[in-house]
């Protein structure tokens, strides 16, 4: 099996574990400030409409949607869709989630190039990040090799995906802690919290990235035949 592969080992699976990981810190520090309450008492719902008014993105929509930190921004409808625990509770937590959503509002409006790119290619990366492996193992399996390579390529717009996606999300969590400070929402203590929770979802990202480059690296190795 491909998972026993000692290459595998080496190039794709630390970067899964590391996901796993950060994925766990991720819910441990959002757990530990979704407790503490903010001294304005503001949901996230409420941070996020504020926010939104005070930089004149009066027609963006704020709403719940279901799920566990299933936060983000739609760009297509203009709506900043918030998870139940963010868009009801008054916390530290849901304070910096609500701000970092609203970060990507402001990227929108300014037509952050960034953003703009990793929107364009979505669609093929939705498409292609489901087929890719299929069409490279079935290639590989089969001594198909263009289809593999098809395969390999298709994954690879997963990858620029991934790493388009880290300046996009460091640079809302930037303008977040901007426009909390600036409107003075949240008290110095409470920003302590801000940075960990956004910090620690900056994580996933990055271990995201390093993931993907493993498993193409893996790809590629696979199908050059350079395995020991």
């Amino acid at each position: 099996m491909f998972f026993f592969d000692p290459l595998y080992l080496i190039l794709a699976l630390p970067g899964l574990l590391l996901g796993l990981w950060a994925q766990a810190r991720v819910k441990g520090t959002y757990s530990r400030y979704a407790q503490v309450r903010t001294f304005r008492n503001m949901t996230g719902a409420e941070v996020a409409r504020h926010l939104l008014d005070t930089e004149g993105l009066y027609d963006v929509q704020v709403e719940e949607t279901r799920g566990f930190l299933s936060d983000h921004y739609d760009p297509r409808g203009r709506v900043l869709r918030l998870s139940p625990d963010v868009y009801h509770t008054p916390s530290v937590a849901a304070a910096g989630i609500a701000a970092h959503e609203m970060g990507h509002a402001m990227q929108h409006a300014n037509r952050y190039t960034p953003l703009q790119l990793r929107s364009a290619i979505v669609p093929a990366v939705q498409f292609g990040s489901s087929l890719a492996p299929i069409l490279f193992f079935v290639g590989f399996l089969l001594g198909f090799t263009s289809l593999a390579w098809l395969g390999v390529i298709l994954f690879a717009l997963a990858v620029v995906f991934s790493l388009i996606t880290l300046p996009v999300e460091f640079d809302a969590s930037k303008r977040a802690k901007m426009l909390l400070n600036r409107n003075g929402l949240l008290m110095a203590e409470e920003m302590k919290g801000v940075d960990k929770v956004l910090d620690a979802a900056a994580l996933t990202y990055v271990t995201a990235a390093v993931a993907a480059i493993g498993q193409l690296l893996y790809y590629v190795l696979l199908l050059g035949g350079r395995r020991e």
